[in-house]
């Protein structure tokens, strides 16, 4: 039934948006104290992906099993979820948490443009027309926000462009014979594996001086903090971070990828909510008119979508 279906999709959101909060409010602890952003985003992937292969090995989940064209799909799936997982923490890393979503809101642009190339789906020019003050708002807060800071600008805006190819190249994926047992869950868990895999070299090459270092420095004398918490707090955002993905994936399963990044945009507000009080990060004026705008936006691009489908 339509009903259900459409009450099916709605829960999927509400949960990977509680889930997506939780974990930003865990891996901006995790930061605070412990600045090596791609090796903390390196382990969370390598968490997911002990995650999902134990359910794997034990049979909670039948284990998916993949033709060589869809090792393929999986490995460039890999590549922009690993690249946009690392770059996204980056982001967070160098700035506020409000700014960096205020920056990845803007991300129903960069999905419409791969759609439209890669998927070959064109929406009416109307539609495309709603998606200006979405990114005409996010600029605006942008370009006066406080916080502002060139490394957490274009990080996220290199994860919008990493991560809308990945949810066009994982639905391209979904609607193709890659394999066996390919559930949307199944699927996220094989490229979790596969962009854990792709992210040793990066966090090797990256931090892989400095992070020993950068630990001590952590749960040293002068902190509160132990080796044990510490763990525990990346530990614990890595399962966040999986399976506030595996949520999305179910979704995208369910919706037209411009569709799931208006979600994303969406999501933000809840998480520009928590940063506000659980970071005490400084909304102005010009911000939260800027973001105004731009959930506007996303609003008519909704309306506008549901109205020219049904046209």
């Amino acid at each position: 039934p339509l009903f259900l279906d459409k009450l099916n999709i709605v829960s999927y959101f509400a949960l990977w948006y509680a889930l997506n909060v939780f974990y930003n409010i865990v891996n901006k602890n995790v930061l605070n104290v412990l600045p090596s952003p791609i090796t903390v985003g390196g382990i969370q992937l390598g968490v997911g992906a002990v995650f999902v292969t134990l359910q794997w090995t034990v049979g909670f989940r039948k284990a998916p099993n993949l033709t060589l064209k869809g090792k393929w799909s999986v490995r460039k799936i890999g590549s922009f979820h690993a690249i946009g997982q690392l770059m996204t923490v980056y982001s967070l890393g160098a700035g506020t948490v409000s700014f960096t979503h205020i920056i990845k809101a803007t991300e129903p642009f960069f999905s419409a443009v791969m759609s439209a190339l890669f998927l070959g789906k064109w929406m009416k020019l109307q539609v495309y027309a709603t998606l200006v003050p979405v990114v005409g708002g996010v600029g605006y807060a942008c370009l006066n926000d406080g916080s502002f800071s060139w490394l957490a600008l274009l990080t996220a805006l290199g994860s919008n462009v990493s991560f809308a190819m990945r949810a066009v190249s994982s639905k391209l994926a979904m609607n193709d014979k890659i394999g066996d047992n390919i559930s949307p869950g199944n699927l996220f868990g094989i490229v979790t594996v596969e962009a854990f895999f792709l992210s040793i070299p990066m966090m090797l090459f990256g931090e892989g001086l400095s992070f020993p270092e950068l630990w001590s420095k952590a749960v040293g004398e002068k902190t509160d903090l132990t080796s044990f918490q510490l763990g525990r707090n990346i530990v614990v955002s890595g399962l966040l971070h999986y399976l506030n993905n595996e949520v999305m994936f179910l979704t995208l399963s369910k919706v037209h990828p411009v569709t799931l990044a208006v979600g994303n945009t969406m999501k933000r507000v809840f998480i520009l909510v928590a940063s506000v009080i659980f970071f005490h990060d400084p909304i102005t004026l010009h911000t939260g008119v800027g973001s105004f705008v731009g959930l506007v936006g996303v609003l008519l691009y909704s309306l506008a979508r549901e109205y020219y489908e049904k046209a």
